[in-house]
């Protein structure tokens, strides 16, 4: 197992992340003496569901240890429980989930403050160490499996057909699966770019209010990202459209057909975007620094990949494959330091060389990634 940057808190928590990112492995290795219960059992998971007050049950008395339920959002009901359990032995909880989409339902109990909320995600090229391969990562993604499985693509198919099969309908979100699948595809065009709903209603030939829902669904089974525009105090016209990840590029790359008119390039230049990006969201998440990403775009198209904000300043990061740089790359930098002059600016590129031009930090793509810890908490 590879160690996470995740550090564990003294109190109750959520731990949410999509599924087969190491949350069990995880929780079980950092509190080994926990009480597990796992809600994806079934005899167990028809128990609790008739009453929940049995939760009970399965606690020793004067247990002074955590308790661990996986997959909590299965039977949100039990959280009523939880919270009661808290108030009166002062239990300590460590609540897991890959889905937020019945805990955000009206009338559920979210513990009122007596829980934090965490976040985990794919690996990282810093939680990877010596495994960390970039040709690997760009082409499988950094689920852990990904990195351990003999067959990395063959996991990834099985990995992105349970979603549809299990997630999808075990939660009975969409009753058509094949319109649901269609979608998929049609959203895997969109990574990277702005975000046109009705663009994609229209080649998966689905209503736009279900196309609306299902980029909802996505979100809530914590396997896409909607990030907004930067418009903090602009100082021209900008575009407001929000850009669209899947959260692992290996998810992505299985989802995004590639026909005899794409070019290679195109599809790589989006899979270095989307590791970088998917390792801005894992590190600011596990180091909590509470960093707003979002990206910058002129209404002229000049555009930066990312930009990320908060109580430590502002930085902004542009992504590209290329080996070689052309002054024109750094066009959408420069114009964003001439408008926020007290942001630090970072240009990522396919070299292997780090510079320095005007006030932009040049570095090679897999530098920059080992090294964005330091980076984001400067």
């Amino acid at each position: 197992m590879y160690s996470r940057l995740i550090k564990p808190p003294q109190k109750s928590f959520f731990l949410f992340g999509p599924r087969s990112t190491g949350k069990t492995t995880w929780v079980k290795k950092t509190f080994p003496k926990a009480v597990y219960i796992d809600l994806l059992e079934a005899e167990l998971f028809n128990d609790l569901l008739a009453n929940p007050q049995r939760l009970e049950n399965f606690i020793p008395k004067d247990f002074q240890n955590w308790i661990i339920i996986d997959e909590v959002q299965r039977i949100p009901e039990l959280l009523n429980e939880i919270h009661r359990l808290m108030e009166k032995y002062k239990y300590r909880f460590v609540l897991t989930g890959s889905s937020a989409r019945k805990l955000r339902q009206r009338g559920v109990n979210l513990l009122g403050g007596r829980a934090l909320t965490y976040s985990l995600h794919p690996l990282t090229a810093v939680e990877l160490r010596n495994d960390f391969d970039l040709e690997h990562s760009l082409r499988y993604g950094h689920l852990p499996c990904a990195y351990t499985e003999p067959d990395p693509p063959k996991y990834l198919e099985s990995y992105v057909k349970t979603f549809l099969e299990e997630e999808v309908r075990q939660e009975a979100i969409t009753r058509n699966l094949s319109a649901f699948s269609r979608f998929l595809e049609s959203a895997s065009f969109s990574q990277g770019a702005m975000l046109n709903i009705s663009s994609v209603a229209r080649e998966c030939a689905v209503q736009r209010k279900v196309v609306e829902n299902y980029f909802t669904i996505l979100e809530d089974l914590l396997i896409a990202y909607r990030i907004p525009a930067f418009t903090k105090r602009a100082k021209r016209r900008l575009v407001a459209h929000p850009k669209f990840y899947f959260f692992d590029v290996g998810v992505y790359r299985v989802l995004r057909p590639m026909g005899p008119l794409d070019m290679p390039e195109q599809v790589e230049g989006i899979a270095y975007e989307t590791l970088f990006f998917q390792e801005l969201l894992a590190i600011n998440d596990a180091l909590d620094l509470g960093y707003n990403i979002s990206y910058w775009r002129t209404s002229n198209n000049v555009e930066v990949d990312f930009i990320i904000y908060g109580h430590k300043g502002i930085k902004a990061f542009e992504v590209k494959r290329t080996g070689k740089i052309k002054r024109s790359m750094l066009r959408g930098l420069r114009l964003f330091l001439r408008d926020y002059p007290m942001a630090k600016a970072y240009f990522i590129y396919g070299g292997n060389r780090s510079m320095r031009e005007e006030s932009i930090n040049i570095l090679p793509f897999e530098d920059a990634l080992k090294n964005l810890p330091t980076i984001l908490k400067k």
